[in-house]
């Protein structure tokens, strides 16, 4: 028995000018005991796959998002095609104004 609402509004990270049917990332947010509420679920699944899917936390979600935004995880991607490092990142490239 799954405990994924049927009824969740799931949103593709996709780049703007993506055509095709990924595969993708999608998320959905959960209700929780309010907006704010940490506890609240966060549902993540891939287009290829859409009955495969990992549940988090609010909480742990938001500091996912700071630490993606922070560079922390520029490593796992250092030398894909495209990809440039956070600045002020760890091992980021420092710019000059």
């Amino acid at each position: 028995m799954s405990d994924i609402p049927p009824d969740l509004d799931w949103i593709r990270a996709a780049p703007e000018d993506a055509t095709g049917p990924g595969p993708w990332c999608e998320l959905a947010f959960g209700e929780g005991d309010g907006e704010d509420d940490p506890e609240a679920p966060v549902y993540i699944r891939e287009t290829s796959t859409p009955d495969v899917v990992v549940t988090t936390n609010r909480r742990t979600w938001d500091a996912f998002v700071l630490g993606v935004q922070a560079g922390e995880f520029d490593h796992f991607v250092a030398g894909v095609e495209g990809f440039e490092p956070t600045p002020g990142a760890a091992g980021a490239p420092d710019t000059v104004g």
